[in-house]
């Protein structure tokens, strides 16, 4: 195990090659799609078959971490309004924020449906792991995830005990339920009614069983050893209908899990925080972070962090 955690410390996922990707020939690509790069960066990944974790460690860390899964439609990894932004973010309340590189279903993987899902139990599984090393604590690991990062995180809240892979080493006996989850436009569903088709597409391919949609559709997955969810979502998204989010609530209220759902007029998909700005839906950090402060993780101001 790694006996400490530096600041942007990439942490590969797997000792070896990942479950299901042997044999898979991919070169990593990052494509920066600003117009202004000065402005912001707006990059994006592609061809992942090594995924990894990348520490964003702050200043005055209060013990509380987070697994963080940024969107992209199950075809690239979103590197910075849903990732590093986020996780910058989550820094000035102390809290430890590991952004997950994980492998696209759609690139050529065995069992493409298992593969985000693989990663993302690992990932939990390797931060709880290392929680002592790390200075964490090992019951306030949470996960979020941003469109069809939510997915992943949705399918990790609803599966985490799923075996969807082979145990490869002693960080395979960790639990990998998150102890909170927050979830921003997510992908959840993937009944066609409701479902992102791209997402769906990429996930379960073109013409998936009635068994395998609702296998991956997180709202079908609820039970109730779920952990306390956090979900934000605008009513005018254009890309993911806001029922993914209302019908995951439901469920989740139908099995007395601690939730907590935020709907607003507008905001549109894909907003982050940057692009949230000026819309009703600009306030769901404060509702989030209000949300972490009353459940417990969020144990210091940004002004202390940053003391």
């Amino acid at each position: 195990m790694t006996q400490s955690l530096t600041h942007l410390q990439e942490i590969p996922l797997w000792p070896d090659v990942p479950p299901g990707s042997a044999g898979v020939q991919l070169t990593e690509t990052i494509e920066e799609r600003s117009p202004d790069v000065a402005a912001f960066m707006d990059r994006a990944i592609t061809g992942i078959s090594r995924p990894a974790l990348t520490a964003y460690v702050p200043a005055r860390p209060n013990g509380t971490s987070v697994v963080l899964a940024p969107g992209g439609g199950y075809i690239r990894v979103v590197l910075d309004k849903e990732g590093i932004e986020i996780a910058e973010w989550l820094n000035t309340f102390g809290i430890t924020v590991f952004i997950l590189k994980y492998r696209l279903p759609g690139e050529g993987h065995a069992s493409r449906s298992d593969v985000p899902l693989q990663d993302a139990q690992r990932a939990l599984r390797l931060v709880r792991a290392n929680a002592a090393a790390w200075r964490l604590a090992p019951d306030k690991v949470g996960a979020m995830g941003c469109s069809a990062g939510g997915h992943v995180i949705g399918a990790l809240a609803t599966l985490f005990a799923k075996s969807v892979y082979k145990p490869v080493d002693a960080v395979d006996a960790v639990s990998a339920r998150p102890d909170f989850v927050s979830l921003l436009y997510p992908v959840i569903t993937m009944d066609v009614r409701w479902a992102h088709p791209g997402s769906r597409e990429k996930l379960l391919g073109d013409n998936p069983s009635e068994a395998l949609v609702k296998a991956w559709s997180c709202e079908e997955q609820v039970g109730p050893d779920m952990p306390p969810c956090f979900i934000c979502h605008a009513a005018d998204d254009a890309s993911v209908p806001v029922e993914n989010a209302v019908n995951f609530y439901n469920r989740l209220h139908h099995q007395r899990i601690p939730a907590a759902l935020h709907v607003f007029e507008s905001g549109g998909h894909g907003h982050g925080i940057r692009l949230a700005k000026g819309k009703p839906v600009e306030r769901w950090t404060e509702l989030f972070a209000d949300w972490l402060r009353v459940r417990g993780y969020r144990t210091i101001t940004p002004e202390e962090c940053l003391a």
